[in-house]
């Protein structure tokens, strides 16, 4: 694999992340709004009871962590479509 093929996975794998995350994070933040009508607590705050803490930590990091892996399948689908190979961050599994 060419060294210029490796720059460009880095580069897109992660500005697709990054967007991903962020995104992420905003949507997660309006769910919570929603649904509670209050705005996240800051999980560090000790005035904020601990239970309501992880809950948002929990349900903050339940919803980057599920983009995060659709993200990444996304990527390595386009990246085989487009240069039909795996991408230098495709790790092939061995139990198949």
């Amino acid at each position: 694999m060419a060294m210029t093929e490796k720059i460009m996975w880095k580069v897109y794998a992660g500005v697709a992340g990054a967007v991903t995350t962020i995104v992420t994070q905003k949507l997660v933040t309006k769910v919570w709004e929603a649904t509670t009508g209050d705005i996240p607590p800051d999980p560090n705050d000790p005035e904020v009871p601990l239970t309501k803490a992880l809950i948002w930590a929990g349900a903050s990091g339940l919803g980057v962590g599920m983009a995060q892996l659709v993200m990444n399948r996304v990527v390595h689908q386009r990246w085989m479509a487009n240069y039909n190979h795996a991408g230098p961050g495709k790790l092939r599994s061995k139990l198949t």
